[in-house]
């Protein structure tokens, strides 16, 4: 299959957008209506600026409110047509898209709407061009594809054919088995969306949630494989209404576009065994076993404090890198990297965005696959200069400029801490924590839905329900990425925050780090309480966490008062799931937004969401009011 965009997937005005779908590497386009008409040009206009981009016009759409009409408009809507034939010539293309009808007074009936769709055949005929039906979800006779069809079908004219939008039919949970009994060469044109499954009216959530294609939650493998069944190969096309793309970059949101059809098309082909018609070949994805490695960019001036910080959290140094500024940092199967490194990509990222994870390591089951996949997925490579005998590691762009370096457990990047490193001899202690146990990152609101397809396309992963998250200054959008927690090094956790108020935490962040970025690590350990007496004993500022959260667990959990009052005492949250019990602690936040959490599970799955609106509380408090202690006695 080929596929193509609409313009109403993404913002600006009608040349802004198509040279940014054709900056994405789009070869066609569906121009919508609202567009074409307030654009200041002529249709040929159009259709000269859609040929030096290399563009073909596949339909101007929508064409509304046709079949049905009473006797005395019927001959006016069939004026309409003629005139929409008319654009579509001086457009250059033969569709025309018609939905069905919401007029107030239109009529039903099959057989009454197969004879005005064979009246409109027959005109369309005439001119060269093609007549496509398509049901909406909220038509006022024919919301249902199965009936469209036998609208079509009952026409029974060589130039009427049917148009199916997935979203038209996912929304209402429609079966898919009549739509594997239509023959291809009927079907017209595919649309097709995601969209998050919400309990809202079909119009409302159709202009307003639908997105890319592994951004939500509809089965879009199963129309994928029923459509392959038809034997269609012609077009699959974006339609997406979503104010996050309205309010986003056009140039980001075709690319996002352009990416989610490679992966929604060989997502199909690899999960039914049957290759899709047009599919880009690529390695499949592969879980993550482990956060291998993230890296801080810290300057010289900052480094002794920052370095001093990790010591009071139990790291070591226990490795200098062969002949750059930068040291390793480790504890049980914790690995942080420290790069101070002039004139590197991590002195650049940290001009900018002060001292902060400027890399991510994730372990992978073949670096080479995952790397071909990324290119396949459109996704940037970046190389980092290497000087002799060290290991080049393959990285991609991620989240604001940062890198997503990959390696894995059979090549010589599983020794990469031993090669580019040298021992430093100095001895640990026995570990406060254990492993990273999730990494939480914070972007503008119009990106989360970008990030998460980057993720999702990438990697083996399942995304969780989002979940919003009550900030004294608004609300945080909250999305969950898991791989690979079947593994033995638990794999990743990744929680990606966003929000729409400037007021939020996650928003001043974003502001203050002048971008996206990780905001904060969550480190597991097996005795918090130890770890944090630990910490504070060296030294290290833990969050302090307001008397009523404590006063109010008394009186909702089994906990009995010795526990409750060790928890206080040292600024422990807890939660419970139905698997088990959740503790977590947070680090004061440093100068730009950062924080370190401290957890530690058992059984438990989740993120401790309970206590978000607390922790965000307080560090609220904390920041307005640093000199104020929280009054105990």
């Amino acid at each position: 299959m080929r596929t193509s965009i609409a313009t109403v997937c993404i913002s600006g005005v009608l040349h802004e957008k198509l040279e940014a779908i054709a900056a994405a590497g789009f070869k066609a386009v569906e121009i919508f209506e609202n567009d074409l008409i307030a654009y200041p040009g002529s249709p040929a206009d159009v259709r000269r600026i859609c040929a030096d981009l290399g563009l073909t016009i596949l339909t101007c759409q929508p064409f509304r409110d046709f079949e049905g009409m009473p006797a005395d408009k019927r001959q006016r809507t069939f004026d309409r047509a003629e005139r929409k034939f008319d654009l579509l010539q001086e457009l250059g293309t033969e569709l025309l898209f018609v939905c069905s009808s919401v007029a107030p007074d239109a009529q039903g009936g099959i057989d009454r709407l197969a004879a005005d769709f064979r009246e409109l055949g027959e005109r369309a005929a005439k001119r060269g061009l093609r007549v496509g039906y398509e049901a909406l979800v909220w038509g006022r006779h024919i919301n249902d594809y199965r009936d469209s069809w036998e609208v079509v079908r009952r026409a029974g004219h060589q130039s009427v054919g049917l148009i199916l939008d997935n979203f038209h039919i996912q929304a209402r949970g429609t079966e898919l088995a009549t739509l594997r009994s239509i023959p291809g060469d009927r079907i017209s044109f595919v649309q097709i969306a995601d969209a998050p499954k919400l309990q809202m009216d079909y119009l409302s959530w159709a202009r307003h949630w639908r997105c890319l294609p592994g951004q939500g939650d509809f089965d879009l493998v199963g129309f994928m494989d029923a459509l392959e069944t038809t034997g269609y190969d012609g077009w699959l096309s974006l339609e997406i209404f979503n104010d996050r793309f309205r309010a986003g970059s056009a140039t980001s949101v075709a690319l996002d576009g352009r990416r989610s059809l490679i992966w929604m098309m060989e997502e199909a082909g690899r999960r039914t065994g049957r290759p899709v018609r047009g599919a880009a070949p690529m390695p499949p994805p592969s879980p993550v076993s482990k956060v291998e490695f993230l890296e801080f960019a810290v300057n010289e001036r900052d480094r002794p404090g920052f370095e001093a910080m990790l010591a009071a959290l139990g790291f070591t140094r226990t490795g200098r890198h062969r002949s750059k500024e930068v040291s390793l940092w480790s504890q049980a199967e914790i690995r942080l990297v420290v790069n101070s490194e002039p004139a590197s990509f991590a002195a650049s990222y940290e001009i900018t965005h002060g001292a902060s994870v400027c890399a991510m390591a994730l372990r992978v089951d073949d670096t080479a696959a995952t790397i071909a996949r990324a290119e396949a997925l459109l996704d940037t490579p970046y190389g980092v200069p290497v000087g002799p005998g060290e290991l080049d590691i393959p990285a991609v762009r991620g989240l604001g400029g940062s890198l997503v370096y990959l390696v894995d457990g059979s090549s010589a990047l599983s020794r990469w801490h031993e090669v580019d490193f040298v021992p430093t001899g100095e001895s640990g202690r026995e570990p406060l924590l254990e492993r990273i146990d999730h990494v939480s990152q914070t972007m503008q609101y119009e990106e989360m839905l970008t990030w998460l397809l980057f993720y999702a396309s990438l990697i083996d992963a399942t995304k969780t329900p989002s979940q919003a998250v009550l900030d004294p200054g608004g609300v945080v959008q909250s999305q969950v990425i898991e791989s690979g927690l079947d593994r033995p090094e638990r794999g990743l956790r990744l929680v990606l925050n966003g929000s729409q108020s400037h007021r939020t935490q996650s928003a001043r962040f974003v502001t203050d780090f002048f971008g996206s970025g990780v905001q904060h690590i969550a480190f597991a350990t097996f005795d918090i309480r130890a770890a944090v007496s630990h910490m504070k004993a060296a030294g290290l500022v833990m969050l302090p966490i307001p008397e009523n959260y404590y006063d109010d667990l008394e009186a909702r959990s089994d906990l009995n008062v010795e526990e409750i009052a060790e928890l206080r005492s040292l600024d422990i949250l807890h939660d419970r799931d139905a698997a088990g019990s959740f503790l977590q602690a947070y680090t004061a936040t440093l100068d730009g937004g950062f924080f370190f959490e401290i957890v530690q599970r058992d059984g438990y799955q989740g993120y401790g969401a309970p206590n978000a609106a607390v922790r965000l509380a307080a560090q609220t408090r904390a920041a307005r009011h640093p000199a104020i202690p929280r009054g105990r006695s």
